[in-house]
């Protein structure tokens, strides 16, 4: 029987996540995340440099509720820390296990995501982004140095497809070099909700900004473990007619098993160079809900 903590108490638990990013500094970007439940609140905003360094310069954080205060006053030594393999690690043995500190975690591994949406190239260069999906796709893999193989998008199989099919991007010159002192260069908005009805638990993970449009549903039932439903709605994708391709992937989630393995099987099934990136860390996110 599957009895998330979160519903403890209650019979649903909805988070919401707002994060966007300021163009504050010729070299750095201010990332802000404000992560919202039922108990807590937390707001990081921290100041770090752009692809290829990824180095947090300053970090501070304010909470509302339940929260260790001794977790918040650690958020400013994740200074020289990079956003890049090891960082949600440096977050936790930062913070401790306090209460709110998973979410602070959580937080700082929303601004290292945000990172990964805005670059710093030279405006000749960003403005490129205007001749059509093809040149965008090769912004992108000059501003971004974690984004070759990331994804299907991103890969040589991707790539391939851009010549022989409608491609349409949403991306704009100003995520690539925003204008100095630009404000909410980028926005994004998630809501992750857990519900019981009867014996089944609804999941429902949804993530929109300037360039992606997700909605999330899973049904598990309570007793068993087992996912009995999958299915995503993408109503805005980076490229569309590209990253469309690895989206009914998903569905292969059902009949998967919720167990300490899932994690693993779900960057299989809907993630690395054949899946989509967003997709496997929406559920993978949504799924940690259940513990």
């Amino acid at each position: 029987m599957i009895t998330p903590s979160v519903l403890a108490g209650r019979a649903r638990y909805e988070r919401v996540m707002d994060g966007w990013t300021d163009n504050t500094h010729d070299d750095a970007f201010t990332h802000t995340v404000r992560l919202v439940e039922p108990e807590r609140t937390v707001e990081l905003s921290a100041v770090a440099l752009p692809s290829p360094e990824y180095v947090i310069r300053d970090a501070r954080a304010r909470a509302e509720g339940d929260v260790d205060p001794a977790a918040v006053a650690a958020i400013p030594r994740l200074a020289g820390v990079r956003m890049v393999g090891g960082l949600t690690r440096a977050a936790a043995e930062a913070v401790g296990r306090g209460p709110g500190g998973a979410l602070l975690v959580d937080a700082v591994v929303e601004v290292a995501r945000l990172a990964r949406q805005v670059a710093k190239l030279p405006r000749d260069q960003a403005e490129r982004a205007s001749g059509g999906a093809a040149e965008c796709w090769t912004l992108d893999t000059t501003g971004w140095i974690d984004l070759p193989d990331s994804c299907f998008t991103y890969s040589a199989a991707g790539r391939a497809l851009l010549g022989t099919r409608t491609v349409v991007s949403p991306m704009q010159p100003d995520l690539y070099s925003p204008r100095p002192g630009q404000t909410r260069v980028f926005v994004r908005r998630k809501v992750a909700r857990v519900e019981r009805v009867d014996g089944t638990l609804r999941l429902f993970h949804s993530m929109h900004d300037n360039v992606h449009g997700f909605d999330l549903t899973y049904e598990i039932d309570a007793t068993t473990g087992r996912i009995t439903r999958a299915e995503s709605v993408t109503s805005r994708l980076p490229y569309a007619g590209i990253c469309s391709e690895p989206q009914g992937r998903i569905k292969a989630l059902v009949g998967e098993t919720v167990d300490a393995g899932l994690r693993k099987r779900v960057s299989g099934l809907v993630g690395g160079a054949s899946g989509c990136a967003q997709l496997f860390d929406l559920t993978a996110d949504v799924l940690k809900l259940l513990a």
